[in-house]
């Protein structure tokens, strides 16, 4: 399944009762009291504060949404590992672990979640203060901030076993699995919606060996397979309130093994344009070379030393190609009638597929300036 934001997610409702006793479970260091109203913008897993009585501490509580995420065990081995590894880094740079990544609250038991009675999954977090969440690019340096921060993120773990974590979502970014599964929903043309749409298939089809590139990439050990976020939109990066710094990445549910240029490119995706996704009006659709390349020397500056002149070159192809890949997801759901990602009006899909092709388009005419950008001289 995908996880995104415009997902339409069902889960039973959480009363009072459940959360209290989902609450119960864990090792908060005493009593805690619970609200339960939602807490933050996440669409996929639900997500609350606890304090403890005597409010000298807050917490997160989530239950994971095990129809996005079949095996919360696994993924929260994966959370475990990832923010273990992370925090000896963090100690042995001199930076303080309790702020600088997820630090996971056990069960009374000793397990990493707690799994009650209607089979529902649950985990706890310590809550960090004194940070803000943004939710657009407001300017450049927030764009910078967020970029040196995933950076940093990957620099560290990158001497993480990747292939020792668990597949969170299979296939999640096999493009050419994404492009072989619009195939079948063209084939299908369920509802005739083919006929309305031949300049958008025929701009796939010219596109179908680009599908290819990373992953053949990968094949031929030219980059190599790493931890990898897999969901790095502005708002998994906590800020410092006061400084404004870049202090932790959260949201950790699809660490798995992957690429750099999977990371890079849906930041690039998603921060790099200056409209809506769902836009109607393609004139209005604008990739920001200029926010590419603030984003660039931010992650680079941060993940470079780790990196090889291949692999930065393959950041310029993940942003081509995760922006590719989200309109042939987004075009896939308007063949097969809207099933998959939420829609708020007829076409909704589509509007968001021409918005990523126009992207795409745009891109592909400034693409020497991109690789010149992540890798200077060398392209």
């Amino acid at each position: 399944m995908k996880y995104n934001e415009n997902e339409e997610i069902m889960m039973k409702s959480v009363t009072l009762s459940l959360l209290q006793s989902a609450a119960n479970a864990f090792d908060f260091g005493g009593p805690v009291l619970c609200d339960a109203h939602h807490y933050g913008e996440g669409h996929i897993n639900d997500t609350f504060v606890v304090w403890r009585e005597d409010h000298s501490k807050r917490f997160i509580l989530q239950r994971i949404n095990t129809d996005t995420f079949t095996n919360p065990v696994g993924l929260m081995e994966n959370v475990c590992g990832v923010t273990r590894h992370l925090r000896a880094k963090i100690l042995a740079e001199g930076g303080d672990p309790a702020r600088e990544t997820l630090n996971v609250i056990p069960t009374l038991s000793g397990s990493t979640c707690y799994l009650d009675a209607d089979g529902g999954a649950w985990r706890a977090y310590d809550f960090v203060e004194d940070t803000i969440c943004l939710q657009q690019v407001g300017s450049e340096t927030d764009f910078r901030t967020v970029a040196e921060t995933l950076g940093k993120f990957q620099n560290q773990l990158e001497d993480y076993p990747a292939s020792t974590l668990h597949e969170t979502i299979a296939r999640f970014h096999d493009t050419p699995n994404r492009y072989a599964n619009f195939e079948k929903a063209l084939a299908a043309d369920a509802l005739g919606r083919a006929k309305n749409i031949t300049s958008e298939i025929e701009f796939i089809h010219a596109r179908e060996q680009d599908c290819h590139v990373l992953l053949d990439q990968l094949a031929a050990g030219e980059i190599p397979l790493r931890v990898t976020h897999n969901d790095t939109k502005i708002n998994n990066v906590l800020i410092d309130a006061a400084t404004g710094k870049g202090i932790c990445v959260i949201d950790l549910d699809t660490v798995m093994p992957g690429l750099s240029a999977y990371d890079f490119g849906d930041s690039i995706r998603t921060g790099a344009n200056d409209c809506a996704e769902d836009e109607p009006d393609q004139s209005k659709v604008h990739f920001d070379l200029h926010l590419y390349e603030v984003f660039a020397k931010g992650y680079l500056s941060t993940a470079g030393a780790s990196m090889s002149m291949a692999e930065k070159k393959s950041l310029a192809w993940g942003a081509r190609l995760m922006t590719l890949e989200c309109g042939i997801r987004f075009l896939t759901d308007y063949l097969e009638g809207d099933h998959y990602f939420h829609i708020a009006r007829p076409d909704h899909n589509l509007d968001r597929a021409r918005t990523q092709f126009t992207l795409v388009r745009q891109m592909e005419e400034v693409f020497d300036q991109m690789l010149e950008i992540v890798c200077p001289d060398n392209h």
